[in-house]
């Protein structure tokens, strides 16, 4: 679940439902966020959260790197893995309803809209601002997606502009705590935590409105989902590189990049520009967009199990 987070197109809650455990886990939270507490709950909920967050602590550098450096072939990955889960919530879904489409059509909409208007307002950078608002907006986005199977809580974050800053910031705090760096520790630290209070109130909001939403209104909700699901390929394209900024010229976050403050700017922060890719690089792309189909297909196969989140 850490991993498939770190990952835009993998969805959190796909690797519950892969596990067998996704009904369960969505009781559980809610169950503790009404302060019923039971050892099974709290054993579960202790033993998904402590390696998620082993996760993403030792590998979002890693992931940071490679969306960087070779971000076409990362983002062609993204789209098979993304498009990967439609046919898992199709069968979740069952027998098409009117309600399904509708929902699907409304989660189409509301993605395509949120991507264009991200485009058209955070174009020039890989990373958004960095606002307390922002971020906590982030944390609470990205945990909702978090435990929906087929939505993306990385992609979301890529969409609001923070995914990039957000893992930049994890990998400079676990490189404090290894060094021991107590003041860089609580620098990072004014980062994450309105991150860590967004995941709080997402997973205990979303968990609770989830369990309700599939129990009273399966195929719309579900529906939804895979719109969500299928606009999120819109802000994929994979054909973009990162470009050295000009001194004097290329603003980065709203500030002018001069000899001086360069060095203040990470790589992954750097604006980045469309190119046409050659016959190799076209294949590539094709064979790694099936390549992540097919992976998360396999691990949908894994779920075939009686538990299914509308449970």
């Amino acid at each position: 679940m850490g991993l498939a987070n770190l990952v835009p197109g993998i969805s959190g809650g796909t690797m519950l439902v892969a596990a067998g455990i996704y009904p369960r886990f969505i009781r559980a939270v809610s169950d503790v966020t009404r302060l019923r507490f039971s050892p099974a709950s709290l054993l579960l909920l202790a033993t998904v959260a402590l390696g998620a967050l082993l996760a993403i602590i030792l590998l979002a550098d890693t992931v940071v790197w490679a969306v960087t450096e070779h971000r076409w072939v990362m983002y062609s990955l993204f789209i098979g893995l993304t498009l990967g889960g439609l046919p898992l919530l199709w069968r979740l879904a069952g027998t098409p309803t009117r309600s399904l489409l509708i929902g699907g059509c409304l989660g189409l909409i509301a993605m395509a809209t949120l991507t264009l208007l991200q485009g058209a307002g955070s174009g020039e950078s890989v990373g958004g601002g960095r606002s307390a608002l922002l971020l906590v907006l982030a944390g609470a986005a990205g945990a909702s997606a978090m435990i929906l199977p087929g939505v993306s809580g990385a992609y979301l974050l890529l969409v609001l502009g923070q995914y990039v800053p957000i893992l930049a910031s994890i990998g400079r705090l676990e490189a404090a705590l290894r060094d021991g760096n107590t003041a860089a520790v609580w620098a990072e630290a004014e980062t994450l935590a309105p991150v860590a209070l967004g995941v709080l109130i997402g997973v205990v909001g979303v968990s609770n409105l989830l369990r309700v939403l599939l129990e009273r209104f399966e195929k719309p909700t579900l529906g939804v989902l895979m719109g969500l699901l299928l606009g999120a390929v819109i802000g994929l394209w994979p054909f973009q590189r990162v470009v050295e900024p000009v001194i004097g010229e290329t603003v980065i976050k709203g500030v002018l990049v001069t000899a001086e403050n360069q060095p203040q700017f990470d790589r992954a922060e750097y604006p980045t520009e469309a190119f046409t890719p050659d016959a190799r690089q076209s294949g590539a792309s094709l064979g790694l967009v099936c390549g992540g189909f097919l992976v998360t297909l396999l691990i949908a196969r894994l779920g075939r199990t009686s538990d299914e989140p509308a449970a």
